[in-house]
């Protein structure tokens, strides 16, 4: 079995996205915003099976563990009230998805995280969309702020309670920024990349995992700059009087494989040691080109993995088995298919 562990719905039929600019407008004229439009299921259907559905098949795998649009979360724009009806929206919408296709996706959720509102004050959310919906996981937006980074780092103690009900409800957390409003950082060729190694050199600073040793998060986009630098990154470990980083974070710390070329691929499953590598594509996002190169799609990243120097039972790791191991409660769903 393949799980792309990386899905987002970018697809959304258009009265979902016309709401959304409904609802800012308002807010910005200080009006009540308009109810939520009825979308049949034949809509979402549609956006599916012409898209994500269509290129599942096409490329191979079987399973997407599927979120709303990370670049849409939005989290800077309106405010707290805001935020929390378009997550409640969004996630809403991810759950209609599962339930018309539970063969095929899998839902995570976004928070209704906003800058300067404490995390816990999401916690509600993500304990409807975990115990209610069957969601598995959550985005955990490091950055609400969209690319100002004026909040506290992951490992400060005011983002405890959110960690404190992860591991109550066994659940792990993509870190995943959303739009950037920084124009010196675009938002998927800078801020996404920035903040995937911004994160995990917060964690390599921190001792997070000493109070929260089942804590589990994925770092996507192939970790950002990491891998490449891990030699870096173990220096800086010595040189702060930490453990080794296999001790310090990789039994905590995944990346996934959404790394659009095979050099970059190899060099991940070179450095990195294969139980904290998930595949995924994010296909459908924020790269969704031709390679001229090669002819295929940038994000058809199996063709990477398939193509890397690994083994049958490795790859059944990088496609399965690491998967089911982060996400314990995928694991159950997949059991209770007969999978």
């Amino acid at each position: 079995m393949i799980i792309d562990c990386h899905g987002h719905y970018t697809t959304a039929p258009e009265p979902h996205n016309l709401w959304r600019k409904s609802q800012m407008a308002a807010f910005n004229a200080g009006e009540p915003w308009p109810s939520y439009p009825a979308i049949s299921d034949g809509e979402i259907i549609d956006t599916i099976e012409a898209n994500q559905l269509r290129l599942l098949k096409e490329r191979g795998a079987d399973m997407t563990i599927f979120s709303p649009r990370a670049s849409a979360m939005e989290h800077h724009v309106g405010d707290e009230a805001v935020s929390a009806a378009w997550s409640r929206a969004c996630n809403d919408l991810i759950g209609r998805v599962v339930s018309l296709f539970p063969e095929t996706f899998i839902g995570v959720c976004q928070l209704p995280q906003s800058p300067g509102v404490p995390v816990e004050n999401s916690i509600p959310e993500l304990e409807r969309c975990v115990l209610e919906l069957g969601f598995v996981g959550l985005n955990l937006n490091p950055d609400p702020s969209g690319g100002l980074w004026n909040g506290l780092p992951l490992t400060d103690r005011s983002w405890y309670p959110i960690y404190e009900k992860m591991v109550e409800l066994d659940v792990p957390a993509m870190i995943h920024v959303s739009g950037s409003c920084n124009p010196n950082f675009h938002a998927t060729g800078a801020h996404y990349i920035n903040a995937d190694t911004t994160a995990f050199m917060q964690l390599l600073q921190g001792d997070l995992f000493a109070d929260f040793p089942e804590l589990r998060f994925i770092i996507p986009h192939g970790g950002g700059a990491v891998p490449y630098h891990w030699g870096r990154y173990r220096g800086l470990a010595d040189m702060l009087d930490k453990p080794s980083l296999a001790e310090h974070l990789m039994k905590n710390v995944f990346f996934d494989t959404c790394v659009y070329h095979q050099p970059g691929i190899d060099l991940l499953f070179e450095v990195i040691d294969l139980d904290n590598i998930l595949f995924g594509s994010e296909m459908v996002g924020a790269v969704r080109g031709i390679d001229p190169e090669t002819g295929h799609y940038f994000d058809d990243t199996k063709r990477y993995v398939d193509a890397a120097d690994l083994s049958s039972h490795q790859r059944d790791q990088v496609y399965s088995a690491n998967a089911r191991r982060v996400y314990p409660r995928l694991d159950a769903t997949l059991k209770a298919q007969g999978k």
